[in-house]
Protein backbone atom coordinates (compact mmCIF):
# COMPACT_ATOMS: atom_id res chain seq x y z
CA UNK A 1 0.00 0.00 0.00
CA UNK A 2 1.37 3.37 -1.02
CA UNK A 3 -1.36 5.96 -0.47
CA UNK A 4 -3.48 7.24 2.43
CA UNK A 5 -6.57 6.03 0.58
CA UNK A 6 -5.26 2.45 0.63
CA UNK A 7 -4.38 2.72 4.31
CA UNK A 8 -7.88 4.02 5.11
CA UNK A 9 -9.53 1.19 3.19
CA UNK A 10 -7.29 -1.41 4.86
CA UNK A 11 -8.24 -0.57 8.46
CA UNK A 12 -11.24 -2.95 8.84
CA UNK A 13 -9.13 -5.78 7.42
CA UNK A 14 -6.35 -5.09 9.90
CA UNK A 15 -8.76 -5.37 12.84
CA UNK A 16 -11.37 -7.78 11.52
CA UNK A 17 -14.19 -5.27 12.11
CA UNK A 18 -15.05 -1.64 11.45
CA UNK A 19 -13.95 0.46 14.44
CA UNK A 20 -16.23 3.20 15.75
CA UNK A 21 -15.32 6.17 17.94
CA UNK A 22 -11.85 4.70 18.14
CA UNK A 23 -8.16 5.48 18.20
CA UNK A 24 -6.19 2.79 16.40
CA UNK A 25 -2.40 2.45 16.29
CA UNK A 26 -0.79 0.01 13.88
CA UNK A 27 2.86 -0.96 14.22
CA UNK A 28 5.02 -1.11 11.10
CA UNK A 29 8.20 -3.15 10.68
CA UNK A 30 10.76 -2.64 7.93
CA UNK A 31 12.57 -5.75 6.81
CA UNK A 32 14.81 -5.32 3.80
CA UNK A 33 13.02 -2.05 3.06
CA UNK A 34 9.71 -3.89 2.68
CA UNK A 35 7.27 -2.66 5.31
CA UNK A 36 4.93 -5.08 7.03
CA UNK A 37 2.19 -4.63 9.58
CA UNK A 38 2.76 -5.67 13.18
CA UNK A 39 0.59 -5.42 16.28
CA UNK A 40 -2.49 -3.25 16.50
CA UNK A 41 -4.01 -1.47 19.48
CA UNK A 42 -7.44 0.14 19.74
CA UNK A 43 -8.86 2.54 22.30
CA UNK A 44 -12.17 4.32 22.53
CA UNK A 45 -11.92 8.08 22.11
CA UNK A 46 -12.50 9.66 25.54
CA UNK A 47 -15.52 11.94 25.64
CA UNK A 48 -13.51 14.72 27.28
CA UNK A 49 -10.28 16.19 25.92
CA UNK A 50 -8.73 16.22 29.40
CA UNK A 51 -8.25 12.47 29.07
CA UNK A 52 -6.51 12.60 25.70
CA UNK A 53 -2.89 13.03 26.91
CA UNK A 54 -2.94 10.00 29.20
CA UNK A 55 -4.77 7.94 26.59
CA UNK A 56 -2.16 8.76 23.95
CA UNK A 57 0.67 7.76 26.30
CA UNK A 58 -1.01 4.50 27.34
CA UNK A 59 -1.79 3.49 23.78
CA UNK A 60 1.70 4.20 22.43
CA UNK A 61 3.51 2.58 25.35
CA UNK A 62 1.21 -0.44 25.36
CA UNK A 63 1.75 -1.21 21.68
CA UNK A 64 5.51 -0.63 21.72
CA UNK A 65 6.05 -2.71 24.86
CA UNK A 66 3.81 -5.47 23.57
CA UNK A 67 5.77 -5.56 20.33
CA UNK A 68 9.04 -5.69 22.27
CA UNK A 69 7.80 -8.64 24.32
CA UNK A 70 7.23 -10.45 21.04
CA UNK A 71 10.77 -9.60 19.97
CA UNK A 72 10.01 -7.05 17.27
CA UNK A 73 10.09 -3.39 18.21
CA UNK A 74 8.20 -1.37 15.56
CA UNK A 75 10.10 1.07 13.37
CA UNK A 76 7.10 3.34 12.81
CA UNK A 77 3.35 3.67 13.31
CA UNK A 78 0.18 4.48 11.44
CA UNK A 79 -2.53 6.21 13.51
CA UNK A 80 -6.26 6.31 12.83
CA UNK A 81 -8.98 8.42 14.44
CA UNK A 82 -12.45 7.12 13.60
CA UNK A 83 -15.57 8.99 14.67
CA UNK A 84 -18.86 9.85 13.01
CA UNK A 85 -20.18 13.43 13.17
CA UNK A 86 -22.57 14.42 15.89
CA UNK A 87 -25.80 16.31 15.37
CA UNK A 88 -25.15 19.35 13.19
CA UNK A 89 -21.46 18.47 12.82
CA UNK A 90 -19.59 17.80 9.59
CA UNK A 91 -16.82 15.33 8.97
CA UNK A 92 -14.35 18.17 8.55
CA UNK A 93 -15.37 19.59 11.94
CA UNK A 94 -14.75 16.17 13.50
CA UNK A 95 -11.30 16.13 11.92
CA UNK A 96 -10.45 19.59 13.27
CA UNK A 97 -11.81 18.78 16.71
CA UNK A 98 -9.65 15.65 16.91
CA UNK A 99 -6.51 17.29 15.53
CA UNK A 100 -5.04 17.91 19.04
CA UNK A 101 -5.51 14.22 19.80
CA UNK A 102 -3.61 13.30 16.64
CA UNK A 103 -0.78 15.59 17.71
CA UNK A 104 -0.68 14.00 21.16
CA UNK A 105 -0.42 10.56 19.57
CA UNK A 106 2.43 11.65 17.32
CA UNK A 107 4.33 13.16 20.25
CA UNK A 108 3.77 10.11 22.47
CA UNK A 109 5.12 7.79 19.78
CA UNK A 110 7.98 10.19 19.03
CA UNK A 111 9.13 10.10 22.65
CA UNK A 112 9.48 6.34 22.21
CA UNK A 113 11.53 6.84 19.02
CA UNK A 114 8.76 5.32 16.92
CA UNK A 115 7.55 8.02 14.50
CA UNK A 116 3.99 8.16 13.20
CA UNK A 117 4.44 8.25 9.43
CA UNK A 118 0.73 8.68 8.69
CA UNK A 119 -2.23 9.81 10.82
CA UNK A 120 -5.70 9.63 9.31
CA UNK A 121 -9.10 10.83 10.45
CA UNK A 122 -12.02 8.80 9.05
CA UNK A 123 -15.46 10.36 9.37
CA UNK A 124 -18.69 10.54 7.38
CA UNK A 125 -17.38 8.38 4.55
CA UNK A 126 -14.29 10.55 4.00
CA UNK A 127 -10.74 10.71 5.29
CA UNK A 128 -8.16 13.40 6.01
CA UNK A 129 -4.42 13.12 6.58
CA UNK A 130 -2.97 14.95 9.58
CA UNK A 131 0.51 14.62 8.07
CA UNK A 132 -0.42 16.55 4.93
CA UNK A 133 1.96 19.53 4.56
CA UNK A 134 -0.96 21.78 3.63
CA UNK A 135 0.24 22.78 0.16
CA UNK A 136 -2.94 22.02 -1.71
CA UNK A 137 -2.33 18.30 -2.08
CA UNK A 138 -5.43 17.35 -0.05
CA UNK A 139 -8.91 18.86 -0.53
CA UNK A 140 -10.29 20.66 2.56
CA UNK A 141 -13.48 18.58 2.42
CA UNK A 142 -11.43 15.40 2.60
CA UNK A 143 -11.28 12.52 0.17
CA UNK A 144 -14.06 10.02 -0.32
CA UNK A 145 -13.37 6.55 1.01
CA UNK A 146 -14.40 5.00 -2.27
CA UNK A 147 -15.61 1.44 -2.70
CA UNK A 148 -14.79 -0.79 0.28
CA UNK A 149 -12.33 -3.58 -0.30
CA UNK A 150 -10.34 -1.92 -3.06
CA UNK A 151 -6.96 -1.77 -1.34
CA UNK A 152 -4.18 -4.28 -1.91
CA UNK A 153 -4.60 -5.57 1.64
CA UNK A 154 -8.35 -5.96 1.17
CA UNK A 155 -7.79 -8.00 -1.97
CA UNK A 156 -5.21 -10.19 -0.24
CA UNK A 157 -7.52 -10.69 2.76
CA UNK A 158 -10.41 -11.68 0.51
CA UNK A 159 -8.18 -14.11 -1.37
CA UNK A 160 -7.12 -15.63 1.95
CA UNK A 161 -10.74 -16.04 3.04
CA UNK A 162 -10.61 -13.39 5.78
CA UNK A 163 -13.78 -11.38 6.32
CA UNK A 164 -14.72 -8.18 8.11
CA UNK A 165 -17.18 -9.05 10.88
CA UNK A 166 -19.23 -5.86 10.70
CA UNK A 167 -18.85 -3.03 13.18
CA UNK A 168 -17.50 -3.22 16.70
CA UNK A 169 -20.93 -2.20 17.96
CA UNK A 170 -22.55 -5.17 16.23
CA UNK A 171 -19.95 -7.52 17.70
CA UNK A 172 -20.31 -6.34 21.29
CA UNK A 173 -24.10 -6.06 21.12
CA UNK A 174 -24.32 -9.86 21.23
CA UNK A 175 -22.85 -9.79 24.74
CA UNK A 176 -24.49 -6.72 26.27
CA UNK A 177 -27.26 -7.02 28.89
CA UNK A 178 -30.85 -6.36 27.96
CA UNK A 179 -32.47 -2.99 28.55
CA UNK A 180 -36.15 -3.69 27.88
CA UNK A 181 -39.24 -4.75 29.78
CA UNK A 182 -37.97 -8.33 29.72
CA UNK A 183 -34.91 -7.15 31.69
CA UNK A 184 -37.17 -6.36 34.65
CA UNK A 185 -38.56 -9.89 34.55
CA UNK A 186 -35.04 -11.34 34.42
CA UNK A 187 -33.92 -9.13 37.32
CA UNK A 188 -36.87 -10.34 39.40
CA UNK A 189 -35.92 -13.95 38.60
CA UNK A 190 -32.33 -13.24 39.67
CA UNK A 191 -33.55 -11.72 42.96
CA UNK A 192 -35.67 -14.79 43.68
CA UNK A 193 -32.89 -17.20 42.75
CA UNK A 194 -30.40 -15.29 44.90
CA UNK A 195 -32.51 -15.75 48.01
CA UNK A 196 -32.73 -19.48 47.34
CA UNK A 197 -29.23 -20.27 46.04
CA UNK A 198 -26.82 -17.92 47.83
CA UNK A 199 -27.38 -19.53 51.29
CA UNK A 200 -26.85 -22.95 49.73
CA UNK A 201 -23.65 -21.83 48.00
CA UNK A 202 -22.34 -20.41 51.26
CA UNK A 203 -23.11 -23.68 53.02
CA UNK A 204 -20.15 -26.00 52.50
CA UNK A 205 -22.36 -29.10 52.59
CA UNK A 206 -24.82 -28.01 49.91
CA UNK A 207 -22.40 -26.12 47.70
CA UNK A 208 -21.44 -29.21 45.68
CA UNK A 209 -25.13 -29.99 45.11
CA UNK A 210 -25.70 -26.51 43.70
CA UNK A 211 -22.77 -27.01 41.34
CA UNK A 212 -24.10 -30.34 40.09
CA UNK A 213 -27.57 -28.87 39.58
CA UNK A 214 -26.18 -25.92 37.63
CA UNK A 215 -24.00 -28.09 35.39
CA UNK A 216 -26.83 -30.53 34.74
CA UNK A 217 -29.12 -27.64 33.83
CA UNK A 218 -26.47 -26.15 31.54
CA UNK A 219 -26.04 -29.51 29.81
CA UNK A 220 -29.79 -29.78 29.17
CA UNK A 221 -29.96 -26.28 27.73
CA UNK A 222 -26.94 -26.90 25.51
CA UNK A 223 -28.75 -29.93 24.10
CA UNK A 224 -31.80 -27.76 23.53
CA UNK A 225 -29.68 -25.20 21.68
CA UNK A 226 -27.95 -27.86 19.60
CA UNK A 227 -31.29 -29.30 18.47
CA UNK A 228 -32.78 -25.92 17.53
CA UNK A 229 -33.33 -25.36 13.80
CA UNK A 230 -30.73 -23.04 12.25
CA UNK A 231 -31.61 -19.49 11.25
CA UNK A 232 -29.74 -16.97 9.13
CA UNK A 233 -28.18 -13.86 10.64
CA UNK A 234 -26.72 -13.24 14.08
CA UNK A 235 -29.68 -11.17 15.26
CA UNK A 236 -32.17 -13.89 14.48
CA UNK A 237 -29.85 -16.51 15.95
CA UNK A 238 -29.59 -14.63 19.23
CA UNK A 239 -33.34 -14.12 19.34
CA UNK A 240 -33.87 -17.85 18.81
CA UNK A 241 -31.43 -18.69 21.63
CA UNK A 242 -33.07 -16.17 23.97
CA UNK A 243 -36.43 -17.84 23.37
CA UNK A 244 -34.99 -21.24 24.35
CA UNK A 245 -33.80 -20.03 27.77
CA UNK A 246 -36.23 -19.26 30.58
CA UNK A 247 -35.73 -16.47 33.10
CA UNK A 248 -35.52 -18.89 36.06
CA UNK A 249 -33.09 -21.15 34.20
CA UNK A 250 -30.85 -18.23 33.32
CA UNK A 251 -30.92 -16.94 36.90
CA UNK A 252 -29.93 -20.32 38.32
CA UNK A 253 -27.02 -20.63 35.89
CA UNK A 254 -25.77 -17.06 36.33
CA UNK A 255 -25.63 -17.49 40.10
CA UNK A 256 -24.21 -20.99 39.88
CA UNK A 257 -21.32 -19.81 37.70
CA UNK A 258 -20.21 -17.37 40.41
CA UNK A 259 -18.65 -20.43 42.06
CA UNK A 260 -15.16 -20.89 40.67
CA UNK A 261 -15.27 -24.69 40.68
CA UNK A 262 -18.55 -24.70 38.76
CA UNK A 263 -17.16 -22.20 36.26
CA UNK A 264 -14.01 -24.27 35.71
CA UNK A 265 -16.01 -27.41 35.07
CA UNK A 266 -18.22 -25.50 32.62
CA UNK A 267 -15.05 -24.43 30.81
CA UNK A 268 -14.53 -28.08 29.79
CA UNK A 269 -17.14 -27.58 27.05
CA UNK A 270 -14.51 -26.00 24.83
CA UNK A 271 -14.13 -28.10 21.67
CA UNK A 272 -15.86 -30.47 19.31
CA UNK A 273 -19.63 -30.58 19.17
CA UNK A 274 -19.91 -29.08 22.66
CA UNK A 275 -18.17 -25.79 21.86
CA UNK A 276 -20.87 -24.25 19.64
CA UNK A 277 -23.84 -24.74 21.99
CA UNK A 278 -21.68 -23.73 24.97
CA UNK A 279 -20.66 -20.46 23.33
CA UNK A 280 -24.29 -19.68 22.50
CA UNK A 281 -25.29 -20.39 26.09
CA UNK A 282 -22.59 -18.16 27.58
CA UNK A 283 -23.57 -15.33 25.21
CA UNK A 284 -27.22 -15.70 26.20
CA UNK A 285 -26.36 -15.67 29.92
CA UNK A 286 -24.22 -12.54 29.49
CA UNK A 287 -27.24 -10.82 27.96
CA UNK A 288 -29.28 -11.79 31.04
CA UNK A 289 -26.94 -10.14 33.58
CA UNK A 290 -29.19 -7.11 33.86
CA UNK A 291 -29.45 -4.18 36.24
CA UNK A 292 -27.58 -4.69 39.53
CA UNK A 293 -26.34 -8.10 38.34
CA UNK A 294 -24.04 -6.58 35.71
CA UNK A 295 -20.92 -7.71 37.60
CA UNK A 296 -22.13 -11.30 37.45
CA UNK A 297 -21.53 -11.17 33.68
CA UNK A 298 -17.79 -11.62 34.28
CA UNK A 299 -18.22 -15.41 34.53
CA UNK A 300 -20.27 -16.07 31.35
CA UNK A 301 -18.27 -13.48 29.41
CA UNK A 302 -15.02 -15.16 30.43
CA UNK A 303 -16.40 -18.55 29.41
CA UNK A 304 -17.54 -17.10 26.06
CA UNK A 305 -14.08 -15.62 25.52
CA UNK A 306 -12.42 -18.89 26.47
CA UNK A 307 -14.53 -21.01 24.09
CA UNK A 308 -14.04 -18.49 21.28
CA UNK A 309 -10.27 -18.52 21.81
CA UNK A 310 -10.18 -22.32 22.09
CA UNK A 311 -12.02 -22.65 18.77
CA UNK A 312 -9.81 -20.14 16.95
CA UNK A 313 -11.97 -17.00 17.02
CA UNK A 314 -9.51 -14.59 18.61
CA UNK A 315 -11.55 -11.52 17.66
CA UNK A 316 -14.62 -12.50 19.71
CA UNK A 317 -12.34 -13.90 22.41
CA UNK A 318 -10.59 -10.57 22.96
CA UNK A 319 -13.86 -8.68 22.92
CA UNK A 320 -15.62 -11.00 25.38
CA UNK A 321 -12.65 -11.16 27.76
CA UNK A 322 -12.24 -7.39 27.70
CA UNK A 323 -15.93 -6.99 28.47
CA UNK A 324 -15.53 -9.44 31.36
CA UNK A 325 -12.84 -7.17 32.75
CA UNK A 326 -15.18 -4.23 32.31
CA UNK A 327 -17.75 -6.05 34.43
CA UNK A 328 -15.18 -7.04 37.07
CA UNK A 329 -11.60 -5.76 36.66
CA UNK A 330 -10.42 -8.13 39.41
CA UNK A 331 -11.61 -11.30 37.65
CA UNK A 332 -8.29 -13.15 37.50
CA UNK A 333 -9.17 -15.83 34.97
CA UNK A 334 -10.37 -13.19 32.50
CA UNK A 335 -7.23 -11.10 33.03
CA UNK A 336 -4.94 -14.04 32.39
CA UNK A 337 -6.86 -15.27 29.35
CA UNK A 338 -7.03 -11.77 27.89
CA UNK A 339 -3.29 -11.27 28.26
CA UNK A 340 -2.48 -14.75 26.93
CA UNK A 341 -4.72 -14.23 23.90
CA UNK A 342 -3.09 -10.88 23.17
CA UNK A 343 0.36 -12.46 23.53
CA UNK A 344 -0.53 -15.02 20.88
CA UNK A 345 -0.13 -18.03 23.18
CA UNK A 346 -1.53 -21.42 22.25
CA UNK A 347 -4.69 -22.29 24.23
CA UNK A 348 -3.76 -25.97 24.08
CA UNK A 349 -2.04 -25.81 27.50
CA UNK A 350 -5.35 -24.87 29.13
CA UNK A 351 -7.24 -27.44 27.06
CA UNK A 352 -4.87 -30.18 28.23
CA UNK A 353 -5.46 -29.21 31.84
CA UNK A 354 -9.23 -29.35 31.37
CA UNK A 355 -9.13 -32.64 29.48
CA UNK A 356 -7.04 -34.25 32.22
CA UNK A 357 -9.41 -32.99 34.91
CA UNK A 358 -12.44 -34.29 33.05
CA UNK A 359 -10.86 -37.68 32.42
CA UNK A 360 -9.72 -38.02 36.02
CA UNK A 361 -13.14 -37.14 37.39
CA UNK A 362 -14.84 -39.61 35.05
CA UNK A 363 -12.52 -42.47 36.04
CA UNK A 364 -12.43 -41.80 39.78
CA UNK A 365 -15.95 -40.53 40.23
CA UNK A 366 -14.59 -37.29 41.61
CA UNK A 367 -11.55 -35.14 41.08
CA UNK A 368 -9.54 -32.31 42.48
CA UNK A 369 -10.67 -29.02 40.93
CA UNK A 370 -8.43 -27.93 38.09
CA UNK A 371 -6.29 -24.83 38.58
CA UNK A 372 -6.92 -23.10 35.27
CA UNK A 373 -4.74 -20.13 36.17
CA UNK A 374 -1.63 -22.33 36.40
CA UNK A 375 -1.04 -22.80 32.64
CA UNK A 376 -1.28 -19.02 32.24
CA UNK A 377 0.86 -18.07 35.23
CA UNK A 378 3.85 -17.21 33.05
CA UNK A 379 1.91 -14.38 31.43
CA UNK A 380 1.87 -11.14 33.37
CA UNK A 381 -1.68 -9.99 34.13
CA UNK A 382 -2.90 -6.80 32.50
CA UNK A 383 -1.19 -3.98 34.44
CA UNK A 384 -4.31 -1.83 34.79
CA UNK A 385 -7.62 -3.68 34.53
CA UNK A 386 -9.41 -0.37 34.02
CA UNK A 387 -7.99 -0.33 30.51
CA UNK A 388 -10.00 -3.30 29.30
CA UNK A 389 -11.74 -2.87 25.97
CA UNK A 390 -15.11 -3.14 27.64
CA UNK A 391 -14.54 0.01 29.62
CA UNK A 392 -13.21 1.78 32.61
CA UNK A 393 -13.88 0.45 36.05
CA UNK A 394 -17.29 1.40 37.35
CA UNK A 395 -18.74 1.53 40.81
CA UNK A 396 -19.04 -2.10 41.83
CA UNK A 397 -20.68 -3.94 44.63
CA UNK A 398 -19.08 -6.99 46.16
CA UNK A 399 -21.06 -9.95 44.95
CA UNK A 400 -20.95 -13.43 46.37
CA UNK A 401 -18.10 -15.25 44.67
CA UNK A 402 -15.37 -17.73 45.52
CA UNK A 403 -12.27 -16.45 47.23
CA UNK A 404 -8.91 -17.76 46.17
CA UNK A 405 -9.03 -20.61 48.67
CA UNK A 406 -12.39 -21.81 47.46
CA UNK A 407 -14.39 -20.16 50.24
CA UNK A 408 -17.21 -17.78 49.42
CA UNK A 409 -17.04 -14.07 50.11
CA UNK A 410 -20.35 -12.68 51.35
CA UNK A 411 -21.83 -9.58 49.83
CA UNK A 412 -22.39 -6.55 51.97
CA UNK A 413 -25.90 -6.28 50.57
CA UNK A 414 -28.78 -8.63 50.31
CA UNK A 415 -29.67 -10.28 47.02
CA UNK A 416 -31.04 -7.90 44.47
CA UNK A 417 -30.33 -4.75 46.47
CA UNK A 418 -27.26 -3.45 44.66
CA UNK A 419 -27.45 -0.19 42.77
CA UNK A 420 -24.78 -0.49 40.08
CA UNK A 421 -26.12 0.90 36.85
CA UNK A 422 -24.65 -0.04 33.51
CA UNK A 423 -23.96 2.73 31.04
CA UNK A 424 -24.58 1.91 27.42
CA UNK A 425 -25.02 4.24 24.48
CA UNK A 426 -28.58 4.43 23.24
CA UNK A 427 -27.56 3.78 19.67
CA UNK A 428 -26.23 0.31 20.52
CA UNK A 429 -28.89 -2.08 19.26
CA UNK A 430 -29.35 -5.56 20.65
CA UNK A 431 -28.47 -8.07 17.94
CA UNK A 432 -31.75 -9.91 17.85
CA UNK A 433 -33.86 -6.83 17.15
CA UNK A 434 -37.43 -6.78 18.40
CA UNK A 435 -38.63 -9.78 20.33
CA UNK A 436 -38.18 -11.30 23.78
CA UNK A 437 -35.77 -9.14 25.71
CA UNK A 438 -35.01 -6.83 22.79
CA UNK A 439 -35.89 -3.22 22.17
CA UNK A 440 -36.81 -1.98 18.74
CA UNK A 441 -33.80 -0.83 16.79
CA UNK A 442 -32.72 2.66 17.64
CA UNK A 443 -34.60 2.88 20.96
CA UNK A 444 -33.34 2.88 24.49
CA UNK A 445 -34.24 4.03 27.97
CA UNK A 446 -30.83 5.64 28.35
CA UNK A 447 -29.85 9.10 27.05
CA UNK A 448 -27.65 9.09 23.97
CA UNK A 449 -23.95 8.78 24.68
CA UNK A 450 -22.32 8.64 21.29
CA UNK A 451 -18.69 8.11 22.14
CA UNK A 452 -17.24 4.82 23.28
CA UNK A 453 -14.43 6.52 25.16
CA UNK A 454 -16.17 6.05 28.49
CA UNK A 455 -16.58 2.33 27.78
CA UNK A 456 -13.60 1.20 25.80
CA UNK A 457 -10.00 0.90 26.72
CA UNK A 458 -6.76 -0.35 25.30
CA UNK A 459 -6.81 -3.57 23.41
CA UNK A 460 -3.72 -4.94 21.75
CA UNK A 461 -3.95 -7.39 18.88
CA UNK A 462 -1.53 -9.42 16.86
Amino acid sequence: MRTPAELADALPYLLGYRPEDSIVLVALHDRERRGRFGGRARLGIPAHAEGWPSVAEQLAQGLVRGSERRGARPESMVAYLCQEPGSGESGREVMERLRPLAQLLRRACGRLDVPVIEALCISDGRFWSYTCPGQGCCPPEGEAMGLPGTSVLAAAATYAGLQVRGSLRELTARLLPWETAAASEQEAALDTASMALVPRILDGESRADVAEEALELAGRIMGRLADAPPVSGTRQADLRDDGLLGHEEAAALILGLQDRTTRDRAAEWMEGTEAGPALRLWRALARRCVGPYREHAAAPLTLAGWVAWSTGDELEAREALAMALGADPDYLFARLLHQACNEGLDPESVRRCLRAERTGRASAGKGKPADLEAPLASVAPTPDPRLSDAGTATRRRRRIRPAGNGAMRPSRRGPGTASVRRRRPADEVSPAGEGPGRAAEGTSRRPRARREGDRHGVREEM
